[in-house]
């Protein structure tokens, strides 16, 4: 599915819809905190947060520890060769 998930998340949540997994892959700005706020609230198993930009994925990081979640692997991805950007998969 694709989808804008800052708006469809939220509104799941409050139809009470779970997930065992969700996969976000937000804008170097990150995550908003109503996205993170309705994926806590749905309460998924597993959590896969793809980022661009590590100042953003670590103050998300930050708000879904202090949740509850942890993170169990960092997998670099190199998407644009022969640049200073890299993907984190976590």
């Amino acid at each position: 599915m694709l989808f804008n998930a800052e708006t469809v998340i939220p509104r799941w949540a409050e139809e009470g819809m779970r997930a065992d997994v969700i996969v976000v892959d937000p804008p170097r700005k990150g995550c908003d905190r109503r996205l993170l706020d309705a994926v806590l609230t749905m309460a998924p198993e597993r959590l896969v947060y793809v980022s661009c930009n590590p100042a953003t994925l670590a103050r998300d990081l930050k708000h879904l520890a202090a949740h509850g979640y942890a993170v169990q692997e960092v997998q670099p991805v190199d998407m644009f060769p022969q640049t200073v950007h890299v993907e984190r998969v976590i």
